[in-house]
């Protein structure tokens, strides 16, 4: 049978609405008290109506490459109550104000556009989408949008078990929730806020609640988090949850990195070491990810390839920002403003054929200028610089928290993972811990030999004067308001020597007090950045960078606290490197007293400092 006219066909829908389903297909009315609920045979009669009466796709949403954009994503705001460092820097972005944001009846006025004229599915974002006042209102009238089969949030998870039983009252499909460590002090330092037991409290809402799968998207980063694929990869042994793992993505703002990237291919190289028997799942011709399944698990693992494995040629997806902008790509630039067209009073023609024109320009595949890694990085990608467990030929991190993942099964929080295991032998594992930000620093190791004379440069190397005293002796701040401003970087270190007890349990993960490295990397980082709060003398610095790094040395029973900062101003970051290195020295004192009090903390020292007119300091 031949498939009626778009226009017929929609006008069926509408007469036939009062007898049968939104689509026209045939179904047998309930008696009264029956669930109606269709049976096997009235479900078959339905698809066959379908197949035989669906109208032709928009020609509005189909590109020049033939792809029909059924896949719509809302933004329903740019705030958010997370700063994750892949996605946005410390301060924030710059907001539109509220007057040129889309209100409530335009993002349904233009949902209602899009549904008729083919999207069946339609995703909340943002920002946070939880955090806008009326999100449970604007669900409930999109479920009621006739022919939209989805309608699905992407969420932090913060504000999720809170306004989960309403949204789903209201009509939610599906959930994604963003989750990228099983370490709490890591989640604070990733996302520079606290929340960490709130996204676990969500998801376990979510599975209660009977969504099935609950998804969780993982964005997988070089030095942070690669080391707890694994432990995610457990979660959905006992667990309905379908875990994906995004490779790291080019935002403005995230300072994006090649070095930072973990490739699909190497992921799934770590999964299948430790589960060979992981096996492909088919998975739909528009879907992101590639889906896996470990035999016998509830959930599933997925790997969205952005960067290495693009999917543009099945891309069925099309995104309204928060202030009406339509963007056929979430690479490219170009955008068109429904807003403006919707408030200058555009018809619905008029609207549908700006549209047309925008989905008619979208390019093949991602803009060129993004494809740093062309079409196929390497599989395993070559280990940084900074990495000073690549210089000594030792292997990569192996997960040692597999088992912690099954207090989630549990029901409760669970305890936080440990971190990497570095081996320096058999039987010798150490942990390695960095707060890595930046490809660009260049650190050495620390070294447990002697000291060795400085290395000095420049024509104000030293001083014989005292610069934070005046001409009687007195305190004073040194006026640094005619310096010119110069990029500053500084590294400082300091040695813990904790003896055998308490370095075995550090090594072990095993103290009472939690993850002790974890805790000292984060005292540090907090350190340098209130050092002029700390130090009465020191001016403010608007610290660009800040790294922490923690390692154990078996020989000395010991733990060496490197630091390093940087920032671009009229005076230095010295005491902001010491700061940070003395305080997580002392954190890590404070973690492991409780075992031993023979414990010394050591060596504080400036390694090297680079910057301003004195010239630049090389400890050699």
């Amino acid at each position: 049978m031949a498939a009626l006219p778009a226009s017929l066909s929609r006008t069926l829908w509408r007469l036939l609405g009062s007898r049968g389903c939104s689509s026209g297909a045939p179904v047998t009315q309930p008696r009264p008290g029956e669930l109606s609920r269709p049976a096997p045979e009235e479900q078959s009669q339905r698809r066959q109506f379908l197949r035989e009466h669906a109208a032709p796709f928009s020609a509005f949403l189909t590109d020049s490459f033939g792809r029909q954009h059924s896949y719509l994503r809302i933004a329903l705001t740019e705030k958010c109550n997370l700063r994750c460092q892949y996605c946005m820097p410390e301060e924030g972005v710059p907001l539109t104000p509220k007057a040129a944001l889309l209100t409530t009846e335009e993002i349904l006025t233009l949902a209602r556009l899009f549904v008729k004229e083919g999207v069946d599915k339609i995703r909340l974002t943002g920002g946070e989408p939880l955090i806008r006042p009326d999100v449970v209102d604007i669900v409930a009238q999109l479920r009621q949008l006739e022919g939209l089969r989805t309608v699905s949030v992407t969420t932090n998870g913060v504000n999720l078990a809170r306004l989960l039983p309403r949204l789903q009252k209201a009509g939610l499909s599906a959930i994604n929730i963003s989750l990228d460590t099983l370490v709490p002090a890591k989640f604070e330092f990733i996302v520079r806020r606290k929340g960490f037991h709130k996204v676990m409290e969500g998801i376990h809402k979510a599975i209660e609640l009977g969504y099935h799968p609950v998804k969780v998207n993982c964005v997988v980063m070089r030095g942070l988090n690669e080391d707890e694929l694994l432990d995610f990869v457990a979660l959905t042994e006992g667990l309905p949850l379908d875990v994906r793992f995004i490779e790291y993505m080019p935002f403005d703002g995230n300072r994006w990195n090649v070095k930072k990237m973990v490739s699909y291919k190497e992921m799934l190289d770590t999964v299948q070491q430790r589960w060979p028997e992981l096996e492909k799942l088919p998975e739909e011709a528009s879907s992101t990810a590639k889906a896996f399944k470990v035999p016998g698990f509830l959930g599933r693992v997925g790997f969205i390839t952005s960067m290495s494995e693009h999917f543009c040629s099945t891309c069925n997806r099309l995104r309204i920002t928060a202030d009406g902008n339509l963007k056929v790509c979430l690479f490219g630039n170009a955008e068109v403003s429904l807003r403006d067209h919707l408030r200058a009073g555009a018809s619905e023609a008029e609207l549908l054929g700006i549209i047309r024109a925008a989905v008619g320009r979208k390019k093949r595949q991602h803009a060129e200028l993004l494809w740093m890694l062309q079409d196929s990085p390497p599989a395993r990608l070559s280990v940084s610089s900074w990495d000073p467990l690549h210089s000594q030929g030792l292997r990569p991190p192996v997960s040692f928290s597999y088992q912690k993942a099954t207090l989630w099964t549990r029901g409760g929080v669970p305890q936080a993972p440990g971190l990497a295991l570095q081996w320096l032998g058999p039987g010798s594992p150490q942990r390695h811990y960095s707060s890595y930000i930046d490809s660009d620093a260049n650190s050495k190791c620390l070294s447990p030999g002697p000291a060795a004379p400085a290395a000095v440069s420049g024509p104000w190397a030293t001083s014989d004067q005292l610069t934070h005293v005046d001409s009687e002796g007195q305190a004073s701040m040194v006026d640094v308001g005619r310096k010119p401003d110069t990029d500053r970087m500084a590294v400082a270190s300091a040695v813990v020597l904790l003896g055998p007890v308490a370095f075995k349990l550090l090594q072990q993960n095993q103290l009472k007090k939690g993850d002790a490295l974890a805790v000292a990397q984060l005292a540090g980082i907090q350190a340098a950045k209130l050092t002029s709060q700390l130090i009465p003398l020191c001016h403010h610095v608007a610290l660009s960078h800040v790294q922490v790094r923690l390692e154990l040395d078996s020989a000395r029973q010991a733990v060496q606290v490197q630091a390093s900062c940087r920032a671009r101003g009229p005076t230095g970051v010295e005491m902001e490197a010491l700061t940070a290195a003395a305080v997580a020295a002392l954190a890590l004192y404070d973690m492991c007293k409780a075992v031993s009090r023979d414990i010394v903390v050591e060596e504080v020292k400036l390694l090297s400092k680079t910057g301003g007119q004195r010239g630049d300091f090389h400890r050699a």
